[in-house]
């Protein structure tokens, strides 16, 4: 079936840009700023959607199930982004949050041709990592019209799973097949038909707030600070002692020593400091609270 790109919302030209190849190079990249600026605004319209999205997030995961992206070029390389920082950020297993991509591995550095056109290679896709209805799918298309993404979707709803999708062109297929439709209009690309751009800062900017707004709602975050992190290498293990004494006032050294008591688990060592008690006091904490430091701690920070 042809696509009908005068009916698609991220193809229409922009009349801001449209002499953009005659300006100095500075007023091409004022101009391109311009156009960005638009994009926070235009998310903002859509907040209601993304918090109905995050507690949704929230419960699944908190439930044992995970977060699924599925997309194609820029779309499905923004959710394999989002979803490879968040075992670092947050201390989840890399199958908790994962991205999915038409084509496959290679198609993040490469497009694989005619692999988003196929929705039964999503299906595919889906069942190889055996998605079940205790997940959640995240369909990603700027155009919101992807058949590999509407693929993925429709098989996820027949399997009685929950579907959000974020995409660009609010009432397009990709929208009206979620459970929550988060779609945020930045306008017309710089470039048309250039989705890398708005629409792509737009996507990111939503995919921030989903993981990070669940991860928040688990109790990975204390405050402001990332309490759940793997101290994987030596910046990572002086950004837990950071964390550490600015949660809990201690000096480097006191910090330091309860991190090494407990395997530099941030929680742990900041519940045994602000609670006066030992790695296993503070784990029995941690637990009862199920797992939110402010809680644990019970306002004595």
């Amino acid at each position: 079936m042809a696509v009908d790109l005068d009916r698609i919302a991220t193809e229409q030209r922009n009349p801001e840009t449209a002499r953009i190849d005659e300006l100095s190079t500075l007023d091409m990249i004022t101009l391109i700023n311009r156009e960005d600026r638009k994009v926070a605004e235009a998310v903002g319209e859509v907040l209601p959607e993304i918090a109905e999205a995050v507690d949704l997030i929230a419960e699944k995961l908190s439930a044992g199930g995970r977060l699924i992206y599925i997309g194609c070029g820029t779309s499905g390389r923004l959710g394999i982004l989002d979803a490879s920082e968040c075992p670092p950020t947050y201390n989840v297993s890399p199958e908790t949050v994962q991205g999915l991509i038409a084509g496959g591995k290679q198609a993040v550095f490469k497009a694989v041709e005619g692999a988003e056109d196929s929705r039964e290679l999503a299906v595919e896709d889906l069942k190889q990592i055996a998605f079940s209805e205790k997940d959640v799918l995240c369909g990603l298309a700027a155009s919101g019209r992807t058949p590999y993404v509407l693929g993925g979707m429709a098989y996820a709803r027949e399997i009685g799973a929950k579907v959000i999708a974020v995409t660009c062109c609010k009432g397009s297929p990709v929208d009206r097949e979620a459970d929550i439709g988060i779609a945020p209009q930045p306008g017309p690309e710089v470039i048309t038909g250039s989705t890398r751009m708005k629409s792509g800062t737009a996507q990111k900017m939503v995919l921030n707030m989903l993981s990070t707004g669940a991860m928040i709602r688990m109790g990975k975050v204390y405050g402001n600070l990332m309490v759940d992190m793997q101290a994987t290498n030596e910046k990572l293990v002086r950004r837990c002692q950071r964390v550490v004494m600015s949660a809990t006032g201690a000096g480097e050294q006191e910090a330091a020593a309860a991190l090494e008591q407990c395997g530099y688990h941030c929680k742990t060592a900041i519940v045994m400091i602000l609670c006066g008690t030992d790695r296993e006091g503070a784990a029995a904490l941690l637990e009862h609270a199920g797992g939110r430091i402010a809680a644990a701690v019970g306002g004595k920070a």
